[in-house]
């Protein structure tokens, strides 16, 4: 299993700007990988349902119209496995000093990351209701509502919280990811 130094589990509401301060960072970190969980998960349910596999990772509407379908398919998956995307997201990990997985959305997500490496950093990215909206996120029944959503509001022990409302939060939020990652560069 590829061993990185440390490993960022990052972790937010939908259009909270995981994704986007995970790609800021990778363009300024050397040595970086993102590591998807939603990369595996999408493929296979790409592969199951005869779907476009790059229109599901897009953010998009196409992504959009599947996913509360996609996301009680993978709550199956997971009864059997909780770590089954979590270790295929890994395994297809390239072999660097730092990851940042964009994407954790569950406690048990979290649990298989405390079990499988070491130097792990938690971080919790936020954004006002009315700034994700601005985004383009809109409350959706069944998909808000739901254990991949809000399986870690209660979640207290981050190492890093972040707000994300704007330009400034974002670039402190950066900064401060940075200055913790040059630690194990």
């Amino acid at each position: 299993m590829n061993k990185p130094r440390v490993i960022f589990l990052f972790s937010g509401k939908r259009k909270s700007g995981k994704d986007y301060i995970c790609e800021q960072l990778n363009t300024k970190l050397a040595d970086c990988e993102l590591v998807r969980i939603s990369g595996p998960l999408k493929k296979m349910y790409a592969d199951h349902h005869s779907l476009n596999w790059d229109k599901l990772m897009s953010d998009g509407p196409y992504k959009e119209h599947y996913r509360e379908n996609m996301i009680k398919w993978s709550d199956r998956v997971r009864s059997e496995d909780p770590g089954y995307f979590c270790r295929a997201a890994c395994e297809a990990a390239n072999v660097r000093k730092i990851w940042l997985v964009c994407d954790i959305r569950r406690k048990t997500d979290i649990q298989w990351f405390k079990k499988n490496y070491v130097n792990l950093k938690t971080v919790r990215i936020s954004a006002n209701p009315q700034v994700r909206k601005e985004r383009g996120w809109i409350f959706t029944q069944g998909i808000d509502d739901v254990t991949s959503e809000c399986d870690l509001d209660d979640f207290i022990d981050w190492d890093v919280e972040l707000n994300n409302n704007n330009t400034e939060e974002c670039n402190k939020s950066i900064t401060c990811i940075l200055d913790i990652a040059q630690q194990y560069l």
